[in-house]
């Protein structure tokens, strides 16, 4: 008979040879962290092996005092499995017969009991992850709205999406990933809205993972998901906002939880996925509206406002007399294209530099770029001040983008028009325009379309993208998920 697999060894009856394997694979007594606590049960040795760090010490504690009682009140007897089993006072128990799987509870921070004389071992969910509590997350901010946001233990995060779907076709499917670090991933969905084949490809993509640890967390699940190699456009969506999480699942979206990792994988998403934000749905329909136009401005701005800027300053014929003060109207030794991607990658300079600066000086950090280094520049001929002006406000324009990667993809895509400008001017802006159209047309993320619902064009989903429609008026799911039941509210509604 052909050798078993490592993961089919059975738990050996023996609790010192449990033990020695310890010892010797696992690195009990030379790791600090990996205890075990030896106990005498009517007579039978029972080992209790748990992660200090990744355990709950009181729940540990309340374990051991009920299974040293059993002394008192209990016989011998040859079912002293069954005995201890009724005795963990503990909501999640459950037994185990391998040997690899009682490593990998007791590593992913649960406690297992091994009872001598018996081939299986009970698991009891004890963890405490050290961590945050739940709080508004930095990038996702709203004026009025939940303050609750995702943190680092994917327990709390399905809590944290459970408490606002209440629904038993709520589903959180675990998979781990990683042969060293063996990370909890949790494919989400609503069983009857959610499209089966989606869910299936997502579950295959996950379990075909191939790789030594997550420390990359949900990015990493990406890009084994996607394999987007170096498109820089983001193929789904991440947020750190629980109420976003669960409008999606609502919707019939997939969502993948990765523990560790404070945001979540929203799938499939397209372009107009990543342009909103909670505010607009926070806020009156007609407020909801404008702050989304106010959004796509300033993104189309953040896109085309240099390259458009710098071909009137390369064809200035180009423009009427009425417009000919947008300049630059002095005169400068540097050339302009220079002097834009110089202004552009500064300005990504000072982002970079907020982000790393602590908090207290980063206001100082501000002040300085801005007075000093801004206007000195401009003092000494470095740059016109008309360089200075339009590549802020593009600047402005991606800071408008809710998405983060999305506001990246776009810088690179205004620095690739701008080059494209300064080598062939008007055709170059043109045609660098038209391809850049064409390259967004033909992404795909999970066989959708990435600007869906313009191309293919859909009348109703169009309409939503542009207002922002009330809720007793938006009755119909996307239909890009493919959802199983469309209707979101109830046809007498």
């Amino acid at each position: 008979m052909a050798a078993k697999t490592k993961d089919k060894i059975p738990i050996p009856e023996s609790v010192e040879e449990i033990e020695d394997f310890f010892k010797e694979k696992i690195g009990l007594e030379s790791s600090f962290d990996l205890g075990v606590r030896k106990l005498k049960i009517i007579r039978k040795n029972v080992h209790l092996y748990y992660v200090n760090g990744l355990g709950d010490t009181q729940f540990i504690m309340e374990i051991m005092e009920s299974l040293i009682r059993i002394n008192d009140h209990e016989k011998l007897s040859a079912n002293l499995f069954h005995i201890i089993e009724n005795h963990l006072i503990h909501q999640s128990v459950k037994p185990i017969e391998t040997l690899d799987e009682m490593v990998d509870q007791v590593l992913s921070g649960l406690m297992v009991v091994v009872i001598e004389g018996e081939q299986k071992a009970l698991v009891v969910d004890v963890r405490s992850y050290p961590g945050r509590q739940p709080q508004e997350p930095d990038t996702e901010k709203v004026v009025r709205g939940s303050r609750d946001g995702f943190v680092e233990n994917i327990v709390v995060n399905t809590a944290l999406t459970r408490r606002r779907i209440r629904d038993e076709r709520l589903r959180f499917e675990i998979i781990k990933v990683g042969e060293r670090s063996k990370t909890d991933i949790a494919v989400a969905y609503i069983k009857d809205v959610a499209d089966t084949d989606l869910i299936s490809i997502i579950k295959k993509e996950i379990q075909a993972i191939k790789i030594d640890g997550l420390t990359m967390a949900d990015k990493a699940v990406e890009e084994f998901l996607l394999k987007q190699g170096y498109n820089p456009y983001p193929l789904v969506r991440y947020t750190e906002r629980a109420d976003v999480a669960a409008t999606h699942l609502l919707e019939g979206h997939v969502l993948i939880y990765v523990d560790t990792s404070p945001s979540v994988i929203i799938t499939p998403t397209t372009y107009f996925h990543h342009m909103q934000h909670a505010e607009e749905f926070r806020q009156s329909p007609a407020v909801g509206t404008f702050v989304r136009w106010v959004r796509f401005l300033g993104v189309i701005i953040s896109i085309f406002l240099l390259p458009l800027w710098f071909l009137f300053v390369v064809e200035p014929h180009f423009l009427p007399e009425q417009l000919a003060f947008i300049g630059p109207n002095k005169h400068t030794n540097i050339p302009i294209v220079i002097q834009l991607f110089l202004a552009d990658i500064g300005l990504e300079f000072l982002r970079l530099a907020a982000i790393h600066t602590p908090t207290p000086l980063s206001t100082a950090m501000g002040l300085i770029a801005a007075v000093l280094i801004g206007q000195i520049a401009i003092e000494v001929g470095l740059f016109v001040p008309e360089v200075i002006l339009y590549a802020s406000l593009a600047t402005i324009g991606t800071f408008t983008t809710p998405s983060y990667e999305l506001s990246i993809a776009n810088k690179i895509g205004r620095l690739m028009l701008l080059i494209a400008v300064a080598i062939f001017h008007a055709p170059g802006f043109v045609i660098g325009s038209t391809v850049y159209f064409l390259l967004l047309v033909a992404i795909r993320s999970l066989n959708t379309p990435y600007l869906w619902p313009f191309l293919p064009f859909n009348p109703r989903a169009a309409w939503q993208i542009l207002i922002r429609t009330s809720v007793p008026g938006d009755k119909i799911r996307p239909s890009i998920v493919h959802p199983k039941n469309r209707q979101k509210q109830p046809a007498n509604s």
